[in-house]
């Protein structure tokens, strides 16, 4: 395990080797097919990956979960009486196209699969956009995905009532289809044992001394690689939606799909460059150093290393 005296770190370094010799006898309950369901377009990931990465963190965040709760215990014997059980929450932050979804799909099905919390929600912070009407309206449709663009008051509001034990909380869904929130869709979310919040500025700080979103999380987790790694998998998932998704009559990016791919591409490296880069350096990997567990992925979507927060 690498540990520097020179440069004091918060975190413990590990490898993949090393992280992977923590899953001790955890079982894989997946089958290839069942990974290759979950993974997203452009991700490279397989039952070795989920093996080595993603079980013995669903071994990690079942012990957190469990340790949550003999603390809730000792919380109860102080005050005298049982207090209500909340859900456990963890967020999910990166980049666009860095694979934190898949990351966020994994660990539903992994952790549904541990006997001590079988209730396990994903909600995505997409469906907290504002729509694209207000969007225009505020002249922020160039800066869709940063932090402005959502509807903070909204998500800080719907987690906190998933966090104090609500029984049913709804939120927006977003079409990634059409480009925008579903008029009259909302996804229901009911007492989960565990909640899984993936979006791409979930670490973001509070602002003006206000409680922020992440002080409800009890974990955290940041999908982190180089932003040329990041870009090539930006633009090799476009030229793969032109094929795809982009073909369907109501996908809102139709028009790329039968223009030319050299203009096609162009508009990608010119959202990139404009939008995705920018939110990317300036608010999502800013953000980084607030996670519990950083993965870091190579230029093959491997997870290489992985920096775990020390207690």
């Amino acid at each position: 395990m690498a540990t520097s005296l020179q440069h004091p770190t918060p975190y413990v370094d590990l490898s993949r080797t090393e992280w992977s010799a923590l899953r001790a006898r955890t079982p894989l309950p997946l089958t290839a097919e069942e990974v290759e369901e979950l993974r997203g377009l452009g991700d490279v990931i397989d039952l070795t990956e989920v093996a080595e990465v993603y079980l013995p963190l669903s071994r990690l965040l079942n012990l957190y979960v469990g340790a949550t709760g003999r603390l809730r215990g000792a919380v109860s014997t102080f005050l005298g009486g049982p207090q209500p059980a909340t859900p456990f929450v963890i967020a999910v932050a990166g980049s666009v196209a860095v694979g934190k979804s898949t990351v966020s799909r994994l660990l539903r099905v992994l952790l549904a699969r541990w006997p001590e919390h079988p209730r396990v929600e994903l909600v995505t912070t997409d469906g907290f956009l504002l729509p694209n009407a207000e969007l225009h309206r505020r002249g922020l449709m160039a800066r869709k995905g940063f932090p402005e663009s959502y509807d903070r008051r909204a998500l800080a509001r719907f987690v906190a009532r998933v966090k104090s034990g609500s029984d049913e909380v709804g939120a927006p869904v977003y079409s990634h289809l059409t480009y925008d929130i579903m008029p009259g869709e909302r996804q229901v979310v009911r007492r989960p044992d565990i909640l899984i919040l993936e979006g791409l500025n979930v670490l973001q700080p509070a602002q003006h001394g206000q409680v922020g979103l992440a002080d409800y999380f009890d974990f955290s987790v940041y999908v982190d690689a180089r932003p040329a790694d990041i870009r090539r998998w930006y633009l090799d998932r476009f030229r793969k939606l032109r094929a795809t998704a982009f073909q369907n009559p109501d996908s809102y990016f139709r028009k790329y799909a039968s223009v030319p791919e050299a203009a096609a591409m162009e508009y990608a490296e010119r959202n990139w460059r404009t939008i995705n880069e920018p939110n990317l350096l300036t608010n999502i990997a800013p953000t980084r150093a607030r996670a519990t567990l950083i993965l870091q992925k190579d230029a093959g979507h491997a997870v290489r290393r992985l920096r775990l927060r020390k207690l």
